[in-house]
């Protein structure tokens, strides 16, 4: 069943059902009462294929992300739906797994299907992929990625002021002696909460009150980042493995704090902690990043630096849909969020003073 069946059905010519399926608005309303009554009695389903190929371009967007089993990049996806609905666009969603081949399949691929555009986090700062999708008409925005260098918007969140953040949290809440957990520097996010960590740690005067111990400490090594441990990834079972590492160590060795690059390295560190005996904040206090749902649901509430995530999403969106249309003209722009600190049960103070 064809277009040309649905004008002979309804009585009108061919030009006239082309309208009604994609410039309703300019059709008298009986005239698209007609047409539509046609469609629905002949079964007529339009094929998307042929006019993206007419079109130049399919009515899709892609969101490639790092993790779709992570919630963060559920909530960014919440974002960039309405978004897309409202431009009459669908969203499909891509899961590199953090594998840079992956990734340039899917960005070949997506090409290939002539999508509108791709809202993407990628594996690496270093992307040709990336930057010959954009020089060859494809609109590109990275999203939780701050870098400029592909000549593409960008909207992302400060990591470095949030690893300050948490450290500083950390230190405050008497939890001295600091672990670094998660992913590897090759990860941009990670490898910014670092730096941000090791600032905060390098501006942190005299020496810290460690309540866990129970008495201040004279040496510099009390008051440190003393371990950073590298995981393959961001997950919490990568998490669990850590608090194994965490519990093998010499008492007088372990961290008092921990900060971990996300909310599911977090929870497994916690998972495993708990599970061997180990307190949590009154042996030692844990900070994640992201603040996903399952962070204020967790048997003893995780202290996490929120980012704006569906805010993300439909800034990147908008950022896209700006492009589309104001084509040539259009300027690249880097937004940039702030993460919020929020504090809970997992680095309470009270809660460890109190037992």
């Amino acid at each position: 069943m064809g277009i040309k069946q649905v004008a002979a059905h309804a009585g009108v010519a061919v030009g006239t059902v082309s309208n009604v399926l994609n410039q309703p608005d300019v059709v008298a309303e009986a005239t698209r009462r007609r047409v539509l009554d046609a469609i629905d009695e002949l079964g007529y389903v339009r094929n998307e294929s042929a006019r993206a190929l007419r079109a130049g371009s399919s009515r899709t967007i892609a969101l490639v992300v790092l993790d779709a089993a992570n919630p963060f990049f559920a909530d960014i996806a919440s974002g960039v739906e309405p978004v897309a609905d409202g431009m009459g666009s669908m969203v499909v969603v891509c899961d590199t797994g953090g594998d840079p081949r992956r990734e340039r399949r899917y960005l070949a691929q997506l090409e290939e299907q002539r999508v509108q555009g791709v809202l993407i986090t990628p594996v690496g700062d270093d992307n040709d992929a990336l930057v010959r999708l954009s020089q060859r008409g494809t609109p590109v925005v990275l999203v939780d990625s701050g870098t400029l260098r592909h000549k593409s918007c960008c909207v992302s969140v400060d990591d470095v002021l949030g690893g300050r953040l948490a450290i500083e949290h950390l230190i405050h809440a008497g939890f001295g002696r600091i672990a670094l957990v998660g992913g590897h520097d090759g990860i941009r996010q990670v490898a910014e909460r670092r730096d941000g960590a090791r600032q905060a740690m390098a501006s942190a005067q005299g020496p810290v009150k460690d309540s866990a111990q129970g008495s201040a400490k004279d040496s510099a090594k009390d008051s440190a980042i003393v371990s950073t441990i590298d995981t393959p990834t961001l997950s919490i079972a990568a998490g669990r493995a850590v608090g194994e590492q965490i519990v093998a160590m010499a008492p007088a060795d372990r961290p008092t704090g921990v900060f971990c690059a996300n909310d599911l390295l977090a929870l497994g560190v916690m998972q495993e902690l708990t599970r061997r005996g180990i307190r949590i904040p009154h042996d030692i206090g844990v900070v994640g990043y992201d603040d996903i749902d399952f962070a204020e649901a967790a048997i003893v509430p995780l202290t996490s630096l929120r980012q704006p995530r569906a805010d993300l999403g439909r800034t990147a969106a908008q950022l896209l849909l700006a492009e589309l249309n104001e084509g040539p003209s259009h300027h690249h722009r880097q937004v940039i969020f702030e993460p919020e600190l929020v504090v809970r049960e997992s680095t309470s103070a009270r809660r460890r003073r109190n037992r």
